[in-house]
């Protein structure tokens, strides 16, 4: 009875020391993936070369084809989501404005899946898909062709419907020639500061 009484004894501080070090590795990871916000290329060349990976993988054993057609859908279902507007646009369209000063507003375009969640989603969603590829059992045999044309017309339907939904409702997801300064944020002056160049007309 004594050394059953101590065994539990020590039990909550062998739990209290797991949930410490759980706690310290997702403040680790974290930390990280807060450093890694302002790197888009570099999160996304570490992306595509996870993505080599995997395929490169399933080429040698020629298996896991099936893995491969789960990670497709999840990779379309996330890029979906970051082509997609937070708001909910439905069959009516946007609602008009009701005063001339919402109608001259100006309104960025809000995705429904951020860049950078986006990027997490997939490196995730491929990190897993590779390790499935080191398990006998998620090999199933399948008609691997029989996937790609399935994957391929799926692809197809989908992006034909977010096409036609940007050409409905007036956006355009993506913000290819933005303009860009090349002394932005870049600091002048004897002390430092960004107003050595500015007018005086306001002082």
């Amino acid at each position: 009875m004594m050394e059953s009484s101590s065994d539990h004894d020590e039990d909550p501080n062998s739990a209290s020391s797991f949930e410490n070090t759980q706690q310290n590795v997702r403040r680790v990871i974290q930390y990280w993936l807060d450093k890694s916000t302002i790197f888009p290329a570099q999160r996304w060349a570490m992306f595509v070369a996870q993505l080599a990976l995997i395929f490169l993988r399933i080429y040698l054993v020629q298996g896991y084809f099936i893995v491969a057609y789960g990670l497709g859908i999840f990779l379309l279902n996330n890029f979906i989501a970051f082509l997609s507007p937070l708001e909910d646009m439905g069959d009516s369209g946007p609602m008009l404005p009701k005063t001339e000063k919402e109608g001259s507003e100006f309104k960025p375009f809000t995705r429904r899946l951020p860049e950078f969640k986006f990027w997490l989603a997939c490196f995730r969603g491929t990190g897993i898909a590779l390790l499935m590829t080191f398990f006998s059992i998620f090999d199933v045999p399948v008609f691997w062709p029989i996937l790609v044309i399935y994957f391929g017309i799926l692809f197809f339907m989908t992006m034909k419907r977010q096409i036609l939904h940007m050409y409905k409702h007036k956006y355009i997801p993506l913000s290819f020639g933005k303009s860009k300064y090349s002394n932005a944020g870049v600091e002048h002056g004897m002390y430092g500061g960004g107003m050595s160049g500015a007018s005086r007309k306001g002082f």
